[in-house]
Parts: structure tokens; sequence; C-alpha cells
């Protein structure tokens, strides 16, 4: 994942430093255009807030104002040696942030941001799908694909946890090494350049209990 916060999401072993999200760094990111401009600078690098108005039809001004928001709260730095005092670079900050809402539950002040945060972020999610089916594939990378669920799952917490980070350790095996400069081939180590072929990939993963109906 591009690196945004997922609520409830185990840490990653050992990939990037871990930050922890309190409500006033999540009221920072907690707001559907920053969230817009951080997912674009996490999904495809480095960018101007000329690029990102572009990207976003949102004028230059504003994406400035927010691109400085974002820096204050950590989210993002200044890319130094790139660009001029009138057209800065920005790029995400290398650490993977991690949400636990339970932590914010009894306080009143963090409610809004945590629900502006999560409906954005699930907006973000259905948005890259219907992106995808919406788009021409080969039918090579269109079966490689894949849009699943299982229903039939009756789990303990413990259990759902022990899932969820064993899913993540998967995913974590594929990823390049932090301090890799370029994107490794999956499974094939950090100093492996990538396949010809190689394309970015998303993975969404999406795992949460469901209270049962008519049950008595």
């Amino acid at each position: 994942m591009t690196d945004e916060p997922t609520p409830e999401r185990a840490a990653p072993p050992a990939a990037k430093p871990t930050r922890r999200l309190d409500a006033r760094s999540l009221r920072g990111l907690a707001h559907p255009l920053r969230m817009s401009i951080y997912e674009l600078l996490g999904l495809d690098g480095p960018a101007t807030a000329t690029l990102l108005s572009e990207r976003l039809g949102e004028n230059t001004g504003t994406i400035s104002w927010h691109l400085r928001h974002l820096a204050e709260h950590g989210f993002i730095e200044e890319e130094t040696g790139r660009g001029t005092k009138r057209e800065r670079w920005w790029r995400t900050v290398k650490v993977t942030n991690v949400l636990h809402t339970a932590d914010l539950r009894d306080d009143p002040d963090a409610r809004g941001a945590v629900s502006v945060f999560t409906q954005e972020l699930l907006r973000q999610h259905f948005e890259r799908v219907t992106h995808y089916l919406g788009e021409e594939w080969e039918d090579e990378w269109r079966n490689a694909g894949t849009l699943s669920d299982w229903r039939d799952l009756r789990m303990t917490p413990d259990q759902l946890r022990a899932l969820n980070e064993e899913l993540t350790a998967v995913i974590v095996r594929h990823l390049p090494a932090p301090d890799a400069e370029s994107r490794a081939a999956p499974g094939t180590g950090a100093d492996t350049e990538p396949a010809p072929d190689a394309l970015p990939v998303v993975v969404q993963l999406q795992s949460f209990p469901r209270r049962e109906h008519g049950s008595p």
C-alpha cells in the first residue's frame, strides 16, 4: 500500500518505521482534499502543487495550503535539491502510519476526524476498484487480478487478528527493502530490477465481523 493509515491494521514486521496516529495527527490528515493529495503522492511519487492541482481540479493556492498542513503534521516533506523557491516538490514521509480507532473512542474531539477519515478511506478504496474495472486491460492482467470475498468464516477476535497478521506478512514478503532505490520484482530481493512487464499493484485487504440478524 502506499502508506495510507488503515484502521485496526496490524503493523508490518520490520518494513519502515511505524507511527501510531493520535487525535492531533489524525485531524491533520482527515480532510477529503488532503487525503486525496496524500494518496496521489503515495501512488505516483513526488509532485508539485501545480501538478497536483491539474490532477485534482483545484487551484494551486488551495493545494499549496493543504500541502503545508500535511507537512506540519509529518505526513509529507519537501524533496530537497529539487525545484525552486516558487515551485517546491513534495513527497510522502517514509513511515507506516497506523491508526487504532479504539485509542480515540473516548475522545470527543477526535470523533469527527475518525468519521471523516474512515469514510474518505473507503471512498478511495472503492474508486480504485471502479477505475480498474472501467479500464481496458489485456486478458493476462485481467485474469491475474481478483475481487474476492469469503462469507462462511466464524472467528474469535484473536483468530481474526491472527488472520490479518498472517495475510500482512505474506504481502510484506513481496515488498522491496525500505532503502531500495527502485522496486524489486516480487520475491527477488531489493537489488533486483523489476521485470520489464511489471506494473504497480494495489492490494486492498478488508476483514471485519458482521452482526447476525434474526438470531435469538
